[in-house]
């Protein structure tokens, strides 16, 4: 029997994929495959919490998919699927539903700030928080890798699940773990580098680095990015350093060579203008295998379909005994099996 713990990580098929969640997150996944039972979830359901328009989401969908595959993600090691591929979640999510407080809902902090910018209040809105505790009971997920705007939902994650096993007299459901992934690159915006580099503005010009960018704009990019003005290429938490400190960072990431080598990379450079081509020409050499990936992938839609169905029917194996179990704890009549 298996010792390793299983981990449930989502991610919205939203916005521009860029470096900023390759090095600090994505990468990091890749490599340590083998270390846990890893359900890698493309949140499409929780995407509609907000308006999408269909084409645009089908796309991202299909593109994030693609990139995760690229990025190393293995369909041999860890399962990949799209969540609204396994029906089981919105099940789950009904069936949560009807023992969940709605006052468990409204004391949300990202329900009130979502909902306090918002007209009209869409009732996915709030209870989405519900879909996400399916999304990670259904595993029976050990973990879950979130930052803390994320903890409070795994917090109620755990109540949900706790109010289920007191009421059905049962261990059924684990209660999972809030886990800090390990700390990858932070990598912040080349054109504001207080503030991280963000998928919802990824489109901005000079403020990412898109993981799919041709050569030409990453270079294009690092060459507007932000620096002070005297041209000195040192490591500083000093505020004015923030630009040169992230490019530094940036090449550190994804050379994984150690700081003492990185300042000899550039000790020889004439200025800011040759870091910032040098710091471009690793980022280059480190994404061009995974936009090639990714290219072909995308050209070959069969089996890029054919992963994700193999994905949705490996999680279904898990997900579906889970949620029937479920409905028999619960009550409900489950039809003669065929």
């Amino acid at each position: 029997m298996t010792t390793k713990k299983r981990v449930l990580s989502g991610i919205q098929p939203s916005g521009e994929f860029h470096l900023g969640n390759y090095l600090g997150a994505v990468r990091g996944w890749a490599a340590r495959q083998d270390e846990k039972i890893n359900y890698f979830c493309i949140v499409d359901l929780h995407s509609l919490t907000m308006p999408q328009d269909p084409t645009t989401l089908r796309a991202q969908t299909r593109s994030l998919a693609a990139i995760l595959l690229a990025c190393g993600i293995d369909p041999a090691r860890s399962t990949l699927f799209v969540q609204s591929h396994v029906t089981a979640h919105v099940e789950a999510c009904w069936l949560l539903n009807c023992l969940t407080p709605l006052g468990w809902l409204q004391r949300m902090t990202q329900f009130k700030d979502k909902s306090s910018r918002q007209e009209t209040i869409l009732t996915g809105l709030l209870d989405y928080p519900v879909l996400q505790a399916g999304d990670i009971m259904l595993y029976d997920a050990d973990e879950v890798p979130v930052g803390e705007d994320q903890r409070q939902h795994v917090e109620l994650t755990r109540n949900i699940g706790q109010r289920f096993n007191h009421i059905y007299e049962t261990e059924f459901f684990v209660l999972p773990e809030v886990k800090v992934p390990e700390a990858g690159a932070r990598v912040m915006g080349l054109d504001n580098p207080e503030n991280k580099m963000s998928k919802s503005m990824a489109h901005i010009r000079g403020h990412a680095v898109r993981l799919l960018d041709e050569p030409k704009e990453i270079l294009r990019s690092f060459k507007r990015a932000k620096t002070d003005s005297d041209n000195e290429i040192v490591f500083s938490s000093a505020p004015e350093k923030a630009g040169v400190n992230n490019l530094l960072e940036i090449y550190e990431a994804v050379t994984d060579k150690d700081r003492e080598t990185v300042l000899a990379d550039f000790a020889n450079a004439r200025g800011y203008g040759d870091l910032k081509v040098g710091v471009a020409e690793a980022v280059i050499a480190a994404v061009t295998p995974i936009r090639e990936r990714y290219d072909y992938l995308m050209r070959d839609t069969a089996e890029l379909d054919r992963l994700l169905a193999k994905g949705a029917d490996d999680a279904r194996t898990q997900a579906q005994p889970k949620v029937d179990a479920m409905k028999e704890l619960m009550g409900l009549v489950l039809p003669a099996r065929k």
